[in-house]
């Protein structure tokens, strides 16, 4: 792709480059340790199972207390986020590489996105660009405990910005303590 800008100030071609720049949307990164990580969401035999009241009342719940239009119980196999509870989507999956939820696979911490437009590594991305136009993003990490490693995310989607004050943390974290628990239980029947 070629540009052609007549711009009397060389510092304006600076910035506006700089912003070209910031608009690039960085993919979800590929853990280091991601083969390990693969393995233990393997071992939970969870990947494409059916829907499980267990999982869904977490995320039933989680709606009506953040008031948001989308909670999801996100699965991260080696391309895609899969869904194995989901309020307000009507997706079983999406590319791995657009999802918010591989983004916080990385992290230790909770994963807060205010307004997405704000974040370069998220301005563009597809799902903030067009359906579901996401504005807002929080996410928790959910692990395989015994291996301690990451397998999937419990997050809260918002079509508006919105802050994130500290009991509203600690409601998510909560919610995401139970999410993790019942995926660590042994699996009765897919």
């Amino acid at each position: 792709m070629f540009i052609v800008l007549f711009i009397e100030s060389p510092w304006r071609v600076i910035i506006l480059i700089e912003r070209l720049i910031q608009k690039i949307m960085q993919p979800a990164p590929i853990p280091h340790n991601e083969k390990e990580r693969l393995a233990a969401l393997l071992e939970l035999n969870i990947l494409d199972t059916k829907p499980e009241e267990r999982f869904d009342s977490i995320t039933k719940e989680a709606l009506a207390k953040f008031q948001v239009p989308i909670v999801t119980i996100s699965i991260i196999d080696s391309d895609r986020e899969w869904f194995k509870s989901c309020q307000g989507l009507d997706v079983k999956h999406g590319p791995r590489s657009t999802s918010f939820c591989g983004h916080v696979m990385s992290s230790n911490y909770i994963f807060v996105i205010e307004d997405t437009l704000l974040d370069p590594r998220f301005a563009d991305n597809p799902q903030v660009t067009g359906k579901p136009f996401i504005r807002f993003y929080a996410g928790i990490a959910l692990r395989n405990k015994q291996r301690d490693l990451p397998v999937g995310v419990f997050c809260i989607k918002d079509t508006k910005p919105r802050t994130f004050s500290r009991q509203d943390i600690a409601a998510l974290m909560d919610f995401a303590t139970r999410a993790e628990e019942e995926l660590n239980k042994p699996v009765k029947n897919t």
